[in-house]
């Protein structure tokens, strides 16, 4: 096969190059064209890795081999890493989907999980707080008509003029004082425990007006006075209903069924009871005038 060059030109153009080859394979040249090796290349361009020419787009796209796997994580809980030196904690990180904790108002329901503790405290009480409510009304309203009937003379009571020649004839020194002071005792204290309003300073005040009632029976005769027609009999069933109202707290249905002295009364109670005692025992000591421990 032999080449030779030979320039091609026509009217009014510039001379052109054309290489001629020997080869019948090879195409002659169009006219006014340069034949050139570069016009049909003979090697294909090959991508680094690829040990194949690509022959469809499929074969252009990423090597599944070389494309990592992605696994997402199945459990909405992510533990915290732990530190070198400090113990291992037990906290994690609970997303918005995940269920509430106990005790705690469930942002998506908009209700909120009552405590265990408070459960089985419900329905530990039982009956507990009915029984209450009935014991403080019935001693609240024995109270509140006897303090009624000392102050207004209702139901064949003495009234403000009858009750400072009763209390003179019992041996008090200051009969207008005393009269005042049970009577206060006994409609207020009465109607605050009815409601269940202030409920421990209503039975302490009332256990003391009870307490001086009951010695005011006791020495009115010599010797034990309690099976006596006019003995303390009912000053000693006041005494003891009104000491359980301050150790155990009026219960839930009251107006303070929401304060802790309704239903968990502790040291308070003891306190306002040592209170409720010693007022007793200061008014029968100078009012009176006698011992009361004697």
């Amino acid at each position: 096969m032999t080449r030779r060059a030979e320039f091609c030109a026509r009217p009014g153009t510039r001379p052109t190059l054309v290489v001629v080859t020997d080869d019948p394979s090879n195409q002659s040249p169009k006219p006014g064209r340069a034949s050139s090796p570069y016009d049909e290349p003979t090697e294909q361009i090959v991508r680094p890795g690829q040990t194949s020419v690509p022959q469809t787009d499929d074969d252009l796209g990423p090597d599944p081999a070389q494309t990592p796997a992605y696994a997402p994580q199945s459990s909405p809980t992510q533990e915290l890493p732990t530190y070198s030196g400090a113990p291992a904690a037990e906290e994690s990180r609970t997303y918005a989907f995940a269920s509430p904790a106990p005790g705690r108002a469930d942002n998506a329901a908009g209700t909120a999980v009552t405590p265990q503790r408070d459960r089985d405290e419900t329905q530990r009480r039982g009956t507990t707080d009915l029984g209450l409510l009935v014991m403080r009304v019935t001693i609240g309203a024995v109270f509140l008509v006897h303090g009624l009937q000392k102050l207004t003379g209702w139901w064949g009571g003495p009234g403000l003029d009858g009750i400072e020649s009763m209390m003179d004839r019992g041996g008090w020194d200051e009969p207008v004082v005393a009269g005042v002071l049970v009577i206060a005792g006994e409609i207020a204290g009465g109607t605050l425990l009815i409601l269940g309003l202030a409920s421990p300073f209503a039975a302490g005040a009332l256990l003391a007006v009870a307490i001086d009632a009951w010695l005011f029976r006791q020495v009115a005769s010599p010797g034990l006075q309690y099976f006596n027609p006019d003995g303390p009999e009912l000053e000693s069933v006041l005494v003891g209903a009104t000491t359980a109202l301050i150790l155990t707290g009026p219960g839930r249905y009251s107006l303070d069924g929401n304060r802790g002295w309704a239903t968990r009364p502790a040291v308070g109670s003891v306190f306002v009871l040592l209170c409720a005692v010693a007022a007793a025992a200061c008014t029968w000591i100078f009012l009176h005038g006698g011992n009361p421990f004697i």
